[in-house]
């Protein structure tokens, strides 16, 4: 079996200080050899410039490559293929796309009138221009929407019949579940 891969997920800074922060966590963690460190997308894209402007960074300072958070969450299909676009145009080509979570505290997700419907969606359009490798997230316990891990497991399946190149996970408690 081989050995998991580790990534390091931050969130973009919100002040100058928190920037800092982020700079010397990175700056720290590096010498670990993590795969990569991934950036996420606020609720409803809340901090999309934050998000681009960090990944900037952190691929120009830290020396690992960069993975950016995409969601399906309070944008049309046009405005997140954008802003994926946007990445690209800085170097940044490791997206992890993502449903998200639904807004505004919403308990459902209700998709954008003119977004993706779902994660396979988004996932089938970013692989069609080629540009991306394409992170998805894997749930070694059930996602909190999911009534089995049987669903799960087809929901995994249709993002890579969708185009996905890899799957990540965050961190778990009962590791039995993971292997």
């Amino acid at each position: 079996m081989t050995t998991p891969a580790v990534s390091f997920e931050v969130f973009p800074p919100k002040s100058v200080d928190a920037s800092f922060r982020l700079w010397d966590t990175a700056q720290a963690l590096a010498p670990l050899g993590p795969r990569f460190f991934s950036v996420t997308y606020g609720a409803g894209g809340s901090t999309r410039d934050l998000t681009h402007d960090s990944a900037h960074v952190l691929r120009r300072t830290s020396g690992l490559p960069v993975a950016a958070h995409l969601t399906c969450v309070g944008a049309s299909k046009a405005e997140t293929l954008e802003v994926a676009n946007s990445f690209a145009e800085i170097g940044v080509t490791d997206i992890v796309a993502l449903r998200g979570d639904p807004e505004n505290g919403a308990s459902v997700f209700t998709p954008h009138p003119d977004g993706f419907a779902d994660s396979c969606e988004l996932i089938e359009a970013l692989a069609a221009t080629g540009k991306f490798t394409l992170r998805v997230g894997a749930y070694p316990e059930p996602h909190p929407e999911s009534p089995d891990q049987a669903q799960n497991v087809e929901w995994l399946k249709r993002k890579f019949d969708a185009g996905a190149d890899e799957a990540i996970t965050q961190f778990f408690f009962e590791t039995e579940t993971f292997l």
